[in-house]
């Protein structure tokens, strides 16, 4: 544990700080982050490290000769940190919560509350290449503690930086055969179906909790689902699996018109959960039969 020298008495503040090697889009600052309902607002800081470098080279717009062999390019440097929005009751309460703290879940929790920020950021500016990250995509990820002043600039009293891991593989997509598909459609043995994008994006939405968005893709990833996979209905896995599709569209139909009023319950969540995965089921089904 890295612990600098820190002011006596100042409340301390929990935090997770990630870095990605890209600039995320919103401007350097200081954002608040509301909370769905039920959930304690977050305050997210953004910095920007490294654009020195990059400016220099986005000034200099004549083409020039390169080594056959260059360096690297330097890139930017995204570091973000999210802070609870109270500090600890006493602040001898911050060390124990740091020797015990589930690192993995407070990440997890702050990776939502980011994601959250990039997709507002994307709505407001308009910017359909702005995207939302994974806990995998970080080249660095601290969780710790410190002091009001020192979070909002990034520094910290006491902190732990986690390992990298690898991202995982989806268990939902086990049977898809990552290369020999990208294979395939490079090749062009195979297809890519718009309602493998369109359920990708439903899925994004489940899981970022936009229910009312994942009701909303999830009927055209449908539609577009039985449609396009009709010509693989002589296969029995698929053809089974259509015909479960096809039962489901009234469900869907009505959790798409209950989005267009307002939010979604509980129960009409569980039925989007459940039919995205009928159609990733379906996808599955249709790869693990073969490429034609």
């Amino acid at each position: 544990m890295a612990q600098p020298a820190s002011g006596a008495d100042l409340p301390l503040f929990r935090f997770v700080q990630l870095e990605f090697p890209w600039e995320l889009g919103p401007p350097d600052g200081r954002y608040v982050v509301r909370g769905h309902a039920g959930e304690v607002d977050q305050v997210v800081v953004t910095q920007t490290l490294g654009a020195a470098e990059r400016r220099g080279i986005v000034r200099n717009r004549k083409p020039r000769g390169v080594a056959p062999e260059p360096e690297p390019t330097p890139v930017t440097v995204s570091r973000v940190t999210i802070v609870a929005p109270e500090p600890f009751a006493e602040r001898d309460e911050g060390a124990p919560w740091l020797r015990s703290v589930d690192t993995e879940d407070e990440t997890t929790a702050a990776v939502a509350v980011l994601n959250r920020l990039l997709h507002l950021y994307r709505t407001a500016t308009a910017d359909p290449y702005a995207r939302e990250v994974a806990r995998e995509q970080a080249i660095c990820v601290r969780v710790g503690i410190g002091e009001g002043e020192q979070v909002a600039h990034g520094r910290w009293t006491d902190a732990v930086q986690l390992p990298p891991v690898a991202r995982k593989r989806d268990t939902r997509n086990a049977a898809l055969r990552p290369q020999e598909r990208l294979a395939a459609l490079l090749g062009g043995r195979d297809a890519a179906l718009a309602c493998e994008e369109l359920i990708l994006r439903a899925r994004i939405d489940l899981d970022a909790g936009r229910s009312r968005e994942a009701a909303l893709q999830l009927r055209v990833a449908l539609e577009a689902a039985i449609a396009e996979l009709a010509p693989w209905a002589g296969q029995q896995a698929v053809a089974d699996r259509l015909d479960g599709l096809r039962a489901e569209r009234r469900a869907v139909g009505a959790a798409a018109n209950r989005a267009l009023e307002g939010g979604l319950d509980e129960e009409a969540i569980a039925d989007l959960t459940r039919i995205v995965g009928l159609v990733e089921s379906v996808l599955r089904a249709r790869t693990a039969a073969g490429f034609s």
